[in-house]
């Protein structure tokens, strides 16, 4: 079950989009405006609403870190806002100066997609803010970027889903996807792997033939690529003009033009939570918060209304990185890498090692000196000459890593390098995250591969998931 908490009324007209970053939402509408609200306590900020369009605001999307917000308008303009400031940062005309519909910035934020009315479809360097290439298709209302920010889905009026490169290559087209045409789609956001190297994405994308569908779409080491239909979700009677996955793609939401909101569960692909209080009108826009158990929705009577998802918890602790369990006393409540000099001596005692309490207390070794231990370190730094000692002290370590991970630290919240938790997550251009430090490292030695995938990176560039980076932090404070 859900409940609105909040119902915001301060758009003059149809709500067209909405969308979350770590610590705003942003409402855009035919009013012309932007609205920029506290994700918190949703109170709307004093630069708020940005007026800036001059005519409907169609869609709007956050930077990563948050710090920017783009918006795109029937004034043929994308405008990129200071989310500090509430100013214009640019200006962007699209070609022709045709309407635009749709705009989306990639994971990394090194791209931005815009399409208009005409079929023209932009792509931009988001840093310079410079036009890199165009192209004609059909009219455009849906685009995704896949979470390794290298190539994006567009969805048209014709029915059509086309995967592009940033190259304006077209890699597949399905024709069809949905009759009447498409209405919105979205990219889950992991990647996942295959048979024979195989490299999996999940998209979700909905149309006026009613449905909520879900594809797989393959590549392969040869470069090749194909697209599959893994679901079709007939929950809903009308139209359905929204969809989007949870930060880490458990979850699945859409809003559908019979008023309804439906939230499915991503894996097992079951309708868990109805959210009540439907509005007055169609359903137009839907999000995720990315921290916490909100949605957003947006809809035709101008309101957005804001709901916490209170049914299905198990799913919604796993899927957005909350604990409700009361943390247990002494040092089992904290992380490996948060224990003191004392809480590694007492763990020493409890392991039957406590021959080696005196070495480890000289050398001032707390919880994370105690994880990078390494056998090398254990001989020279620690003297310790007994190599059947060293050898079950590191086993006893690794022990402690593996069970981090049972004792309820979720997954996501681990180094898939290091298998530690992450203190300065940033996002890889495989779409992972990773400790920095550790993927820096990955790269200057491992030949630019992508530890998940090990396919080349096509680039470097590293940007900080502060999004992934506030949920530890509320986690650890949960424990």
């Amino acid at each position: 079950m859900a409940s609105v908490v909040c119902t915001l009324r301060d758009h003059q007209d149809d709500i067209n989009w909405c969308a979350f970053s770590a610590k705003l939402l942003a409402t855009c509408s035919g009013d012309k405006t932007l609205r920029i609200y506290n994700a918190e306590d949703f109170s709307e900020l004093p630069f708020s609403p940005l007026k800036g369009h001059s005519y409907s605001v169609h869609c709007c999307c956050f930077s990563p870190c948050g710090q920017f917000l783009v918006s795109c308008s029937t004034d043929a303009t994308t405008l990129v806002w200071s989310m500090v400031t509430g100013g214009i940062e640019a200006v962007l005309e699209h070609p022709d100066r045709s309407p635009v519909r749709i705009c989306a910035l990639s994971p990394n934020a090194a791209h931005l997609v815009s399409g208009a009315s005409d079929g023209t479809l932009a792509l931009w360097d988001f840093h310079s803010k410079r036009l890199t290439g165009g192209v004609r298709d059909t009219t455009m209302v849906a685009c995704s970027f896949s979470p390794c920010s290298q190539m994006f889905m567009t969805g048209s009026t014709y029915g059509d889903l086309r995967l592009w490169d940033l190259h304006l290559n077209q890699l597949l087209a399905k024709k069809d996807a949905h009759d009447l045409g498409v209405s919105c789609c979205s990219f889950a956001p992991s990647i996942l792997s295959g048979e024979n190297s195989i490299v999996q994405f999940h998209l979700a994308s909905c149309g006026q033939d009613c449905h909520l569908k879900i594809w797989v779409i393959n590549k392969f080491t040869s470069g090749g690529f194909d697209m599959v239909l893994l679901h079709t979700l007939t929950g809903q009677t009308a139209p359905v003009f929204c969809c989007g996955y949870s930060s880490d793609g458990q979850l699945l939401v859409s809003g559908s033009v019979d008023k309804s909101v439906k939230v499915y569960d991503a894996n097992i692909i079951l309708d868990i939570i109805h959210v009540p209080d439907s509005p007055c009108r169609y359903v137009t826009a839907c999000a995720f918060h990315p921290t916490a158990p909100l949605i957003a929705t947006g809809s035709m009577d101008k309101t957005v209304n804001i709901c916490l998802l209170e049914d299905g918890c198990r799913v919604l602790c796993r899927s957005l990185a909350f604990s409700f369990g009361k943390a247990t006393a002494g040092r089992s409540k904290l992380l490996v890498a948060d224990w003191s000099e004392g809480d590694v001596s007492e763990w020493l005692v409890e392991e039957g090692l406590q021959g080696l309490v005196d070495k480890f207390k000289a050398n001032n070794i707390d919880g994370t000196e105690l994880l990078s231990l390494t056998k090398e370190m254990l001989a020279s730094e620690l003297g310790i000459e007994s190599v059947g000692l060293r050898g079950k002290l590191l086993r006893k370590v690794e022990e402690l890593k593996s069970g981090s991970i049972c004792s309820g630290v979720p997954d996501e919240f681990l180094c898939p390098i290091t298998r530690e938790l992450m203190r300065e997550p940033v996002i890889a251009a495989d779409g992972y995250s990773y400790e920095r430090l550790a993927i820096e490292n990955w790269i200057h030695t491992k030949n630019r591969s992508s530890p998940m995938t090990n396919l080349p990176l096509l680039t470097t560039l590293l940007t900080p998931n502060h999004t992934l980076k506030m949920a530890i932090s509320r986690w650890k404070t949960s424990q």
